[in-house]
């Protein structure tokens, strides 16, 4: 039999299981891709939060994207948590020099609140990550954080679009989630838009959204879709794994990322 499309994910552990690296691997496994990983950090994290997080040495995440990229290939690349302002360059550099797509989340807060990028990394993510993305992903505190830009209505999404794509990412999808309303979500590259609708489900337990979109665009891009292919078949994924997230534990829960296959055996 032959190998399934690859598709590799640069980011943080999430012991909880509902964001992070485990979320990127439940999704391509979803999604039907061999999904690879480069541990970046390690947080203790439940449904109540992270409790601490430890970054791990560059050599150490350098040497695991090397061993990966060099023997098995990737055809897509997804970046989430990079915690440091070193690592974020050493990824950066990594994808520069990889011939495949990149998908880059650029995780500053998790869905608690709490800090997963240090403040002395954003001026790397601007000027190193992001020119090198293929599709960025940043949800609207993200947008601000790394823009200066507060949107707070759907009329204001193309002016942060304009502003993140001034960092030189091919693509940008301003992720409308915060709104009210419909999710409404801004896909553009500066001159062809589009715009993603999806109805807004009642349900508090969305902890991974971020990660989970943007895994499900990266294993679309490695099957070979365009980005507004992608990036809509994403969206539908999502929107359904939003709609079936389940309580665990005392907090918020995580979206299900195994939502199709339990409908099916209904």
């Amino acid at each position: 039999m032959s190998a399934p499309v690859r598709v590799l994910t640069v980011a943080g552990s999430d012991s909880g299981g509902g964001a992070g690296i485990q979320a990127d691997l439940k999704t391509m496994l979803a999604l039907g891709v061999h999904g690879m990983s480069v541990v970046t950090a390690v947080t203790a994290q439940n449904s109540l939060g992270v409790q601490g997080a430890w970054e791990l040495p560059v050599e150490a995440v350098r040497a695991q994207y090397r061993s990966v990229v060099d023997d098995i290939g990737v055809q897509a690349v997804k970046t989430g948590m990079l915690a440091s302002a070193e690592l974020v360059e050493a990824v950066a550099g990594l994808i520069d020099g990889t011939d495949a797509p990149a998908v880059v989340d650029p995780v500053g807060v998790s869905k608690h609140g709490d800090s997963l990028l240090a403040a002395s990394a954003l001026d790397s993510v601007r000027t190193r990550l992001l020119p090198v993305a293929t599709v960025a992903t940043p949800n609207l505190d993200e947008v601000a954080q790394l823009t200066g830009v507060r949107v707070e209505s759907e009329d204001q999404l193309p002016r942060a679009a304009a502003a993140l794509l001034s960092y030189g990412p091919r693509w940008v999808l301003i992720k409308g989630g915060h709104l009210t309303g419909d999710a409404v979500d801004l896909l553009t590259d500066g001159t062809e838009t589009h715009w993603l609708r999806a109805p807004r489900y009642d349900n508090r337990h969305t902890h991974g959204t971020g990660c989970t979109l943007a895994s499900a665009i990266a294993s679309q891009l490695a099957m070979g879709r365009s980005v507004p292919e992608a990036v809509t078949a994403a969206k539908e994924y999502v929107t359904g794994a939003i709609r079936s997230g389940f309580a665990l534990g005392g907090g918020i829960g995580p979206v299900d990322h195994g939502w199709r296959f339990r409908a099916v055996g209904r």
